[in-house]
């Protein structure tokens, strides 16, 4: 475990704008090849899509992930499970009735300002990791699925630059600075006006260099971001990471964020609303799932259907 602090080149450059890559829904039977098509797709934006007439994103911000159309998540669709076919047709897939799981490496750059803020401690990094641990392994509730992946702290890099630090040049930062191959959860902590940003598996062969999520610094455990100081934005963030979408993805409708075990939700949480029902369809909004937008406090789980998009989706793209 290694940790840097560098200064980054201060040399102008032209501003690029932040490619936000997201990507389809997908509901798989383990390694089955069949695909169901989300409906309506998610909003432009930067850390989560809120449906009309929905409350505000986590945070009160927007969205984490680009517009897609339908056609685009169909398209992304038929490619997954024509992957999935063909590496279990090598005997590259895990084997029937059992999912895929993994040690991911993480990779934590800390982009600080010239004068230093936005730094955060090396506890706080190993609280966020142990949090991310949790979150995966089930460990909140009984209601909560194992989802076999677990978090180790690969390195730590320090670098002092006011523009990145404001998530200025985020395309030239990225691919400057990112660490691993596609197994690797790159988080870069910045601060920005958002909770939280990610890229989604499915895109990382188009574009690697800039492959990974970024997270408001102040929501790691023991931040200053009221409400969401507890580090599950990076939780959040992981699941869009691993190619989970939104509980609420699509709003009330029957594929909703293809996942059978996520009740229908017709726009996102906020707070911690017990009882909340915004869709007609079967089941109460799912509150406590880290795919919603509720507080921190309120998340607890991950569902044994997003457990299995997970394993699905990390077969295709990651393995």
């Amino acid at each position: 475990m290694r940790s840097f602090t560098l200064s980054a080149p201060t040399r102008p450059r032209a501003r690029a704008l932040a490619v936000l890559l997201a990507g389809t829904a997908l509901a798989f039977s383990p390694l089955g090849g069949q695909a169901t098509a989300k409906l309506p797709a998610d909003q432009v934006g930067n850390p989560c899509f809120t449906p009309p007439e929905s409350t505000s994103a986590r945070g009160g911000q927007g969205a984490d992930h680009r517009e897609l159309s339908v056609a685009e998540q169909k398209a992304i669709d038929a490619r997954t499970a024509q992957i999935l076919k063909a590496k279990a047709a090598r005997g590259l897939t895990p084997q029937a009735g059992t999912l895929a799981s993994a040690s991911v490496p993480v990779y934590i750059h800390v982009m600080r300002s010239s004068s230093g803020a936005g730094d955060v401690t090396d506890t706080q990094i190993s609280q966020q990791i142990a949090e991310l641990n949790q979150n995966f392994a089930g460990g909140e509730s009984s209601q909560a699925a194992n989802t076999g992946f677990s978090f180790y702290l690969a390195g730590t890099y320090r670098y002092n630059n006011s523009t990145w630090h404001r998530d200025g040049q985020s395309t030239t930062y990225r691919s400057q600075t990112r660490k691993g191959g596609k197994n690797a959860l790159n988080i870069w902590l910045v601060n920005f006006s958002y909770l939280g940003i990610a890229t989604f598996p499915w895109d990382y062969a188009s574009n690697p260099s800039i492959d990974g999520i970024r997270v408001q610094y102040s929501s790691l455990p023991g931040g200053s971001s009221t409400n969401f100081n507890l580090g599950k934005t990076a939780t959040h963030e992981a699941g869009h990471w691993f190619g989970l979408y939104h509980t609420f993805q699509g709003g009330c409708t029957s594929t909703n964020d293809s996942v059978s075990d996520t009740p229908a939700q017709g726009s996102a949480s906020s707070g911690c609303p017990v009882g909340r029902d915004s869709c007609s369809l079967p089941g109460l909004d799912p509150i406590r799932n880290y795919m919603d937008y509720s507080y921190d406090s309120c998340y607890n789980q991950f569902t044994p259907g997003q457990s299995t998009r997970i394993s699905n989706m990390w077969t295709a793209y990651r393995a």
